[in-house]
């Protein structure tokens, strides 16, 4: 039984995962393109929901009552 340590385990999939979308990016057709599509869709909601909590956070340290 090969035992591995769990960061190595997430580190050898990180590379692994890498390779995979680079191939991808760079295939023919449409599949660059899509690949821009969905990390535009990706940052535009981390953007989104990372705004909305910090608007939370600091709803929270606010000294106005209403």
């Amino acid at each position: 039984m090969d035992t591995a340590t769990p960061l190595n385990v997430i580190v050898d999939n990180i590379t692994e995962m890498t390779r995979l979308f680079t191939d991808v990016a760079l295939g023919e057709g449409l599949a660059p393109l899509l690949v821009l599509a969905g990390m535009a869709l990706v940052v535009f909601s981390l953007a989104v929901f990372g705004v909305l909590t910090l608007g939370a956070i600091g709803s929270l340290f606010s000294s106005t009552s209403s």
